[in-house]
């Protein structure tokens, strides 16, 4: 298990591919790999967003991030989680986070990924302040998950 918050920039593409090939998962010990990459938009609650920071607590938001993939493993048959989670300043289009979840069979890795994100966008400590065109504001919600 793989457990980031970082402020440097990341391909969710290459930190998967890299993982799968050398993060110690064992070739056929799993046949489903379930993923959730979230990207800034530059649109929100219908003003545009040129900007963003992400702000945590070190510590207490990983801490967070590992109970939250601990109880996705106690609940599912998963196999491996990678959960990568940026800080700092972002711009549009920047990846946020990547979550993937690997386990035998497609269903525990599609709901175990999902509750990983679910969790994490609802209740760790992660504060958005957005720069609009013409002054910022702390994000007071998120959007609900579908």
């Amino acid at each position: 298990m793989k457990i980031e918050v970082r402020p440097e920039p990341f391909d969710p593409w290459d930190e998967l591919r890299e993982y799968q090939q050398h993060g110690g998962l064992a070739a056929g010990s799993y046949g489903a790999t379930a993923l959730f990459v979230g990207t800034m938009r530059d649109l929100n609650e219908g003003n545009s967003v040129h900007a963003m920071t992400l702000e945590h607590y070190p510590g207490m938001t990983e801490r967070h991030l590992q109970r939250i993939c601990a109880e996705a493993a106690a609940r599912w048959a998963i196999v491996d989680v990678l959960l990568l989670h940026r800080v700092g300043d972002l711009r549009p289009a920047d990846p946020i986070v990547l979550v993937a979840v690997w386990s035998v069979h497609r269903k525990e890795a599609f709901d175990a990924c999902r509750y990983i994100m679910e969790d994490l966008k609802s209740k760790a400590p992660l504060w958005k302040k957005e720069q609009l065109d013409s002054a910022s504001r702390w994000v007071q919600k998120n959007t609900p998950g579908q």
